[in-house]
């Protein structure tokens, strides 16, 4: 029996995931939550020279990151996740929910978003200030059964508005998102902490299994492909 040969159109199908983002900071996020698996896990940048662009023009997570998926699947052809997550605070009524990267305007800064946030909760007090970071997290495989739904996950962290950003780790709102249980920003927590018990890594952490039964099902149809 032959198998496919490293770097082949046929390995890369089996064993290669694309993280449909840009945000390079996630990438590196995805691909330490992502360790252990059996990928060569890329930035959709490292897959196409001119990435396709898609609007994130849905009103739910779960739609932004089934289109952001699926478009990214279809210009690849290969397995793609992609996620779409943001921050929602109870006071604000769940704002700035999906206009998170876009709160403060359409090509705001992480430091514009974080200012832009502090505003609207002007002096509401700390007991006021519940929030959540939700990731909605979708897998596509390209070459699945036409017509298979995309495969979805979500993780969601529950923690406090600070008054003020604090540390100088992660990125997003990270700096003023106290998780309770630690005391401190998602910015003060090392990565290792982080990781253990983010948003996007308990969406990851249920995505896994899915993700590895999909990387055997590649691997074995690129096998009998092979084989002949």
């Amino acid at each position: 029996m032959n198998v496919p040969a490293p770097g082949s159109a046929e390995a890369r199908q089996g064993t290669t995931l694309v993280i449909a983002s840009s945000n390079r900071a996630k990438i590196i996020e995805f691909k330490e939550l992502l360790r252990g698996l059996p990928f060569q896990v890329l930035a959709v940048s490292d897959v196409l020279s001119v990435p396709p662009s898609v609007s994130e023009t849905e009103n739910t997570f779960h739609g932004n990151a089934i289109k952001k998926a699926s478009a990214v699947a279809e210009a690849t052809m290969m397995l793609t996740l992609a996620d779409d997550s943001g921050l929602e605070v109870d006071a604000l009524g769940g704002r700035p929910g999906v206009r998170s990267a876009r709160f403060a305007h359409e090509r705001a800064t992480d430091a514009e978003n974080n200012a832009a946030l502090l505003a609207a909760l002007g002096d509401i007090e700390a007991d006021q200030r519940q929030a959540r970071f939700r990731c909605v997290l979708a897998a596509v495989d390209p070459f699945g059964p036409a017509g298979s739904p995309p495969f979805v996950t979500e993780g969601t962290c529950e923690g406090i508005i600070a008054s003020g950003p604090r540390g100088g780790g992660g990125f997003g709102y990270d700096p003023l998102f106290i998780v309770p249980a630690a005391g401190k920003t998602m910015a003060e927590l090392t990565d290792a902490e982080k990781n253990a018990s983010s948003h996007r890594a308990i969406a990851v952490r249920a995505m896994r299994p899915i993700l590895a039964k999909l990387s055997e099902d590649r691997l074995r149809d690129a096998i009998r492909i092979v084989s002949g």
